[in-house]
């Protein structure tokens, strides 16, 4: 279930912090509950995505960028991430959340996060989102033209550009093994 009231509270604490330059990072602390938790009594994979909205979402709050899609009624997607996880989170613990616009092209914001722990890195994101409206997508720079901030991206780092270079390689839609022959059958329990 997504923690919406979490999020809430998150967008509640930073309403009236102080904005942020577009570039800027956001931190905030959260915790890990229990349902949070895999298995293996751990942050799951896929909650670690879930729980990054609540430092992305604040953070483009403070920049003014949720003000600006407002008002134009446009939207926010995520279009595309790849995480790296290096370190596991555990039950209760506190963690620190770094989340900041690194820059953008014609079609995508891109953005990183990153999760700390006792002063070590737990995993790290790269995510890019796609501002949308009922047209499709507004380009970056409509955007921040609205909001008048600066429309020319900052150089995006070379392991970025590396990402969206071999994402562009990347088939869509996949190809799928023949699933003609496929009994649904075969997918119960013995």
């Amino acid at each position: 279930m997504y923690p919406i009231l979490r999020f809430a509270s998150e967008m509640l604490k930073y309403r009236r912090a102080p904005r942020i330059g577009l570039l800027e990072a956001h931190v905030s602390t959260h915790r890990c509950w229990p349902w949070d938790l895999d298995p293996w009594i751990e942050l799951n994979n896929g909650r670690t995505l879930t729980l990054y909205d609540l430092g992305r979402l604040p953070m483009a709050s403070r920049t003014g960028i949720i003000g600006t899609m407002r008002s134009q009624g446009w939207g926010i997607t995520v279009a595309g991430n790849s995480v790296r996880y290096r370190r596991r989170v555990k039950a209760f613990d506190r963690f620190t959340m770094v989340s900041r616009t690194i820059g953008w092209d014609a079609r995508f914001l891109y953005m990183e996060q990153s999760i700390w722990r006792k002063g070590e890195c737990c995993n790290h994101m790269l995510l890019r989102a796609a501002i949308t409206s009922g047209k499709g997508i507004v380009p970056p720079a409509e955007l921040l033209a609205a909001a008048g901030q600066d429309t020319q991206s900052p150089d995006l780092p070379g392991w970025v550009s590396a990402w969206i270079a071999a994402d562009g390689q990347r088939p869509w839609p996949p190809s799928l093994p023949d699933l003609a022959a496929h009994d649904p059958k075969d997918d119960l329990p013995a």
